[in-house]
């Protein structure tokens, strides 16, 4: 596999994709349990003077790595991170399966 192709079984979700993707983890995992906006996501990872779109895209490319139901969209407020995707990321850290 090369290192442009995402490791959905990889233990650190972290270490996959650009700085980009790992700023927009990054800020998910700090609000984790908290909606946060497209506006104040793109602020907090870096990312306020890109299309507004770019935000969208590079959650599509997170869920690829993380499944589809670890962020969880909340229509016409953002989105934040399902508690199973952080205990998954925290299980795989440790070595341990989650269940």
């Amino acid at each position: 596999m090369d290192s442009s192709t995402p490791d959905p079984g990889g233990a650190n979700p972290l270490a996959y994709g650009g700085r980009q993707e790992r700023a927009v983890l990054a800020v998910l995992v700090e609000s984790q349990g908290r909606v946060i906006g497209r506006r104040e996501l793109a602020r907090r990872a870096g990312l306020a003077e890109l299309n507004d779109r770019r935000c969208d895209s590079i959650l599509v490319q997170l869920r690829r790595v993380l499944g589809p139901a670890s962020i969880i969209t909340v229509r016409r407020r953002g989105w934040m991170l399902a508690q199973s995707a952080m205990a998954d990321h925290l299980f795989a850290e440790s070595g341990e399966r989650a269940s």
